[in-house]
Formats: C-alpha cells, structure tokens, sequence
C-alpha cells in the first residue's frame, strides 16, 4: 500500500492557526470534514461543510467537554485496518466509516503552566485526554491513516492530499512526530505532577562524528525550546562539528557575560578574554592572552563584527566566529577562508538545567550563575574601582572556565588563564607564565577558595595586587593574614564555581 487517498478527515484542534485554510483545501479536494466543538464551530463560521463528532456518535459531550471523542464510532474509524475482512465487517455492522486523515492539536498544558498564577484546577482541565488518544490511535494505524499534530505540517499534508493521498514515507514520518509529540507532553505533566525533571529530546541531526572521528554523534534539543545555536544564522563554513559545538557554547556564554566581550576558546576554556573599547582593538587584545592556545580556537564576540576585525580573524587561523551581528563587509573578507564557520546568534537563554551524562544515568543540576553573591573585603587593603571592575570581570571568566581555574585580568583582558589543573597552586603557576610581566599590576579571580596561602603567594609575588575568590577553607583566616602581609586586596564572594 503505497499512497492513501484521503476520503475523511477528522478535525480537533485547540490551536485554530492555519486551520481554515488548511480544512478548505481538504474540502476543495472532496475530503468529508469531521469536527468537535469548537473546531466545528470555527470551520462553520469560515464557511466550511462540517459534521460534528455528535452527529457521527450519537452522543452528546459529556462533563462539561471532558467526554467527547472517546467512542467506538470515532476509534473505531481511526484503528480499522481497512485491508482485513473482520475489521471491514465489523465498521458495516456498527454503520462506521474510516478516517484516512487525523488532525489534532492538544491542549495547552505547558502554556497553561507557565502563566503565573495558573490554578492546579486550570491546570488539570488543561490535561487533554482525548487528544493523545486520537493522536495515538493514529499513529498506532499510520499503515492506513496519517496523522497531523502541528500547523507547520499542514501545507506538506494538503499538497499530498490534492496531488492523491499520503504516501508510506510520509505517513510514517507524521507517525513518528506524532508519538514524540504525545511524549513530550505527557513529560511535562510528570514534571508537573511529580515535580520531577523530565528532559524530551528531539532529533535535529546526525554529526559527521562525535570527538573524535571514531566516534558517533547526533544533535537533540530539548523540545518546544529554541536555544541560541538553533536559531543562529550560518553565514558560510563546513557543517559544524561536535566540537564546534561544544566550543562554541562555551565561547559564546563567556563573550556575553559581558557587554562589548570578546572570548576566545580552546577545548571550553578560555584562552582569551577580553571587553571595552573597538571590537578589532578588544579582539587583538583577547587574541594576546595566549596566542599558541589561541591556534584553532573559537571566538565569541559580543557586538557587531566590523571589518577591520574581520581582517584580523582571517589573517589567523579559526574553526568558528559567533558574534551579535555582522557588517556585510565583514563577511565577505571572512569568505576568503572558506572552511571558517561564521554563525549570527542572539544571546544564550537562561536554561535552568545543566546536564552531564553517567553510565545509563544523567546528573542534572541548575545552571551556575554569579547571582545572590554578596563580596565582601576581607583584607586591609580594598581594591580600587578599577581593580574592583577587573575583579568583576575575571570572576565571570572564571565562571565558565574549568576547575581548578585561576584568572590573571589586566587593563580589561585576560592575560593569563590556568584552567583544569589538579592543583590550585599549579593553576595559578600556569596561569602566571603564560601572563609574563603582565601580571604586574594584575588582579586575580579563583574559581574556588584557596586551601593554603601558596596560592595566593605565587600570585603576589607575580605582581598581582587583588584577588577574588569565594572563601570557606578552614584557613581563611591564614589567607587573610597573608592578603595583609603581600598589601594585597582580597575579596570573598561567599560562592564557588566549580566546573568539571
């Protein structure tokens, strides 16, 4: 059975967008339109010949709309199989004709819970029950009945109706979006009722590989969400890679903790950080934290991407640019490298929930963010405004950057940045070689407190004249002494930020 013509349609839609168009080009191709309750209403209003779901069950609707749809005359018309001699019988025995086509969209339920001040009654009427059943049933019977759950399936569904009926292949896929539709839903009344976190994830595609080339990778986003590299505009480039994904989260996140920033990215930690001033000039100094690491990077870029960036960028060698915007111009000097990825994105949504995958397991947590910090000088010496505004800034670099993580921030960049290390004390030695003589002057951001002053020493001993950190080791009051002893500022933020 290859194609279907589409005889008999039924129609139950909440969400009324596109419908009258939609049902009238069914009609104009001799489909018998059947509906329920409102749905009837409003195709009768455009004008449309309909029959209501009473009329073919004999029935009216019961407690208040609750009951309407859950009846032999209607399931039975979708779950026929209309091949199989006891099936057709027993359709003839009960008057029933089958649906080829049906149409549903459910209630609100997430829309209703996301309305402050929504009712758990509200929110219980707002449990479709006969929806997913019919759309379930259908995708069960999808050999002989197509299904549609979204407006944006309607133009695909009514050219195959006018050019003859729904083919395997297409029945087959709305089945499939059918059953994941069904499943998302019912996940969030099990978040909602259980108070748990259920995660559906929907398919977006398959990835050339994973991190390494031996490996499979595909791309989900969680469903009905619309994050920053979904909606991103891919100007040119290959096709992104699990990496670039990956690294380019990360960059982007750090570029927009700050307004005017520009982050640069090697393997999610930042090689690179810097704000303030013209995007080329900012690029260049971000670029100068540590260019070696810098080599195959990701840049994000919180602003417009002029040409005079654009210039520098593609006299370097860059797996993927994310910026605000781009000039045209721009983006036709990055077209000389051909293989460069340039995406346009607006900024990263607050998602409540960072997931981490264990065997046959996922750990899920909120999303860390610097919020509810109450700083706090903690040394004799308080930092000035200006080292106060570094502080700020190579806290938030910190933030996105992998424990033990050390941050030396100068003259609104990073110029040294010591990331994944076993040690605090060898992140903050690897952080300071790669800022040289810079480090004097600097200020410091760690991740984490600092579980004995040798951290903190290195630091100032380098030239580092303020640190921030979050404080909590039972030997606080050493690194206070300490602080004291160096004339350095030493800020507690009384919060960690571990990242693993």
């Amino acid at each position: 059975m290859s194609r279907i013509p589409v005889e008999r349609a039924l129609i139950s839609v909440y969400d009324k967008t596109g419908l009258a168009a939609f049902a009238r080009r069914l009609a104009d191709a001799g489909v018998e339109i059947v509906s329920s309750g409102g749905t009837a209403v409003a195709l009768t209003v455009a004008g449309i010949e309909v029959s209501t779901v009473s009329e073919v069950t004999g029935a009216p609707e019961l407690l208040g709309g609750r009951v309407k749809t859950l009846h032999p005359s209607i399931h039975g018309a979708i779950l026929a199989r209309t091949d199989d001699e006891g099936d057709l019988a027993d359709l003839a025995a009960q008057g029933i004709e089958p649906f080829q086509l049906v149409v549903v969209s459910l209630y609100p339920f997430r829309e209703t819970l996301a309305i402050t001040g929504a009712t758990e009654a509200e929110i219980i009427e707002k449990i479709d029950i006969g929806g997913p059943t019919m759309v379930r049933a259908a995708a069960k019977n999808h050999r002989y009945v197509g299904v549609v759950t979204s407006a944006e399936q309607y133009e695909v569904v009514a050219k195959a109706v006018e050019d003859g009926g729904l083919d395997d292949g297409l029945r087959r896929d709305l089945a499939s979006e059918a059953f994941f539709h069904t499943a998302a839903y019912d996940a969030a009344v099990v978040g909602w009722i259980g108070q748990d976190k259920v995660i559906p994830l929907r398919h977006v595609s398959g990835l050339r590989y994973g991190e390494n080339p031996h490996q499979s990778a595909g791309l989900y986003v969680e469903d009905r969400t619309a994050p920053w590299w979904l909606a991103a505009t891919l100007h040119q480039g290959k096709e992104m890679s699990f990496n670039n994904y990956v690294d380019a989260e990360a960059a982007w996140r750090i570029a927009t903790s700050q307004p005017g920033c520009v982050a640069i990215v090697k393997h999610t930690n930042a090689c690179g950080a810097a704000y303030g001033g013209e995007v080329a000039d900012t690029f260049e100094r971000a670029w100068a934290c540590d260019p070696l690491s810098a080599f195959g990077g990701v840049i994000g870029i919180n602003g417009m991407l002029d040409v005079a960036t654009a210039e520098s960028i593609a006299a370097k060698f860059v797996e993927v640019v994310v910026c605000a915007a781009i000039e045209d111009d721009a983006k036709e000097v990055l077209g000389r490298r051909e293989a460069l990825r340039v995406l346009e994105a607006a900024a990263p949504g607050e998602s409540d929930a960072d997931i981490r995958r264990i065997e046959s397991g996922l750990l899920i947590q909120d999303r860390d963010t610097t919020e509810g910090e109450d700083w706090e000088v903690v040394s004799q010496h308080a930092p000035s405004d200006g080292e106060r505004a570094e502080l700020e800034f190579a806290w938030k670099v910190a933030l996105h950057t992998k424990s033990n993580a050390i941050v030396v921030a100068k003259d609104r960049a990073a110029v040294g940045v010591g990331a994944g290390d076993q040690s605090r004390v060898g992140a903050a030695e690897r952080a300071l070689v790669r800022a040289g003589d810079r480090a004097m002057g600097a200020v410091a951001a760690s991740d984490a407190f600092f579980p004995f002053r040798d951290g903190l020493d290195v630091l100032a001993s380098a030239g580092v004249t303020a640190v921030v950190e979050p404080g909590g080791s039972r030997n606080d009051d050493e690194l206070i002494a300490a602080a004291d002893e160096q004339g350095i500022a030493l800020v507690f933020t009384g919060k960690r930020h571990f990242r693993h």
